[in-house]
């Protein structure tokens, strides 16, 4: 997710409740509008505003397709912020990569560097808040698998969960990318732990209290992985054998979890060593939001200070974020 002056925030990542905030936003949008804030989500983003910023194969070349979204961009920005829209969120998980990518590279998001130097450059440098959704490693790459074989994809291999599990790109990579890519962007990290059905303490943090929030529509949980007894069903209706479906191990109830505990120990300590560098001021390039507060560490906005607690969300030029 990220936060626009009008000003811009959002992006969000893949399975980490990303639908289910979009579907809060889109419910409560008229009543957001009168507070003066936008959204846009995957219908808006994906429905051409925002293409050519990741060039496409076209007769155009990637510099004019560029060029030609930053002036679309442009004109929307200015058209929203002439109907009294002080703060826009932008939703679309899209925009920092596909699940697919990961899969093929079996590493979290490698071209989110290059991605988001595009969209910083397609904005005009506007964004002010970058808000990325962060989860344990494990189940984040066990949903994303679940997901894949509900979309057609084939069960993962031992080979492919090897790799997945021991490859050294963890969350923390991520997020020097981003800030590498949008220097003077703030990075806010929320963990999915914590706010995947709380879109409404999502919007809050994000905003930094300047409208009071809606509770309407806030307690639907969408797009959720399938479980075992789905992806069961799911193989089953492809004509898959039954030997095959009993190598998959799918009996029972509940989460599937492909990974053997070994490789989920490597995962969740991964995530824990990323939490604790979070913590501990995430050498000055981000916000970790979680049951205790704001923890601002970014150096740029505190002086090269750790604070805990809320900022005023406002930066040097008095724009609100």
């Amino acid at each position: 997710m990220a936060i626009i002056p009008l000003h811009a925030s959002g992006f969000g990542a893949h399975r980490t409740a990303s639908t289910s905030f979009q579907a809060y936003m889109r419910c409560n949008g008229e009543g957001l509008a009168r507070d003066g804030i936008g959204f846009w989500g995957p219908l808006r983003t994906r429905g051409g505003v925002l293409s050519g910023v990741i060039p496409i194969l076209s007769p155009v070349p990637p510099k004019r397709q560029l060029m030609r979204a930053r002036g679309r961009i442009l004109t929307q920005l200015a058209d929203a912020q002439a109907r009294g829209f002080s703060q826009l969120i932008i939703s679309d998980e899209n925009i920092i990569g596909a699940p697919r990518q990961n899969l093929r590279a079996k590493a979290l998001y490698g071209g989110i560097g290059e991605r988001l130097a595009r969209f910083h450059h397609a904005f005009d440098g506007r964004i002010t808040r970058v808000v990325l959704s962060i989860r344990s490693l494990d189940n984040l790459w066990a949903s994303t698998l679940a997901y894949g074989v509900k979309r057609g994809h084939s069960m993962p291999s031992q080979d492919l969960l090897e790799k997945i599990a021991v490859g050294p790109r963890t969350w923390r990579d991520v997020i020097t990318d981003v800030a590498c890519a949008m220097p003077d962007v703030q990075i806010q990290v929320m963990p999915f732990e914590t706010y995947a059905g709380q879109p409404e303490a999502k919007l809050r943090l994000m905003i930094g209290g300047a409208a009071k929030v809606p509770l309407k529509h806030h307690r639907k949980w969408l797009n959720r992985g399938p479980d075992q007894s789905q992806l069961h069903e799911i193989l089953a209706d492809r004509g898959t054998s039954a030997v095959d479906l009993a190598q998959a191990d799918l009996a029972g109830e509940g989460r599937w979890q492909p990974f053997n505990r070994a490789q989920i120990a490597q995962m969740r300590e991964n995530y824990q060593d990323d939490l604790h560098w979070l913590r501990a001021g995430a050498d000055g390039l981000a916000l970790l939001t979680e049951e205790t507060g704001l923890h601002e560490t970014r150096n740029n906005l505190a002086g090269g200070q750790t604070i805990k607690g809320q900022n005023d969300d406002r930066d040097e030029k008095g724009r609100v974020a």
